[in-house]
């Protein structure tokens, strides 16, 4: 996984497999460049939306595309972070399909 990597997939058009997905993350997804992670993985994959960091330590992420590479998106995380240099636990608490948002052109980490 290369950081800050300035060439990545452009964002595909809505179609009507298009989908947007909204998760929350428990275990050890902060301080461990768990969203950076996310933002590069779906801009590489053309994927749009945002993840943050929350209070109560979980991350909230939203991120919209073709199912197959929302899929492709969790299996790169999963796999990512289980062969990451520290001992890390991530669990999906939850996940729910929600409207999507026309018109988003990138994936961002908010704050």
């Amino acid at each position: 996984m290369r950081f800050f990597k300035q060439e990545y997939r452009s964002v595909k058009p809505l179609s009507d497999t298009s989908r947007r997905v909204a998760a929350r993350f428990t275990g050890t997804v902060q301080g461990v460049g768990f969203r950076w992670t996310c933002r590069e993985i779906a801009r590489e994959l053309g994927l749009t939306g945002w993840v943050r960091n929350e209070y109560d330590g979980s991350v909230s992420l939203e991120l919209q595309g073709e199912g197959a590479d929302i899929a492709a998106f969790f299996t790169k995380l999963t796999d990512y972070f289980s062969n990451y240099r520290f001992a890390t636990h991530v669990i999906i608490d939850e996940k729910e399909d929600i409207p999507l948002i026309e018109g988003e052109a990138d994936f961002a980490v908010v704050f």
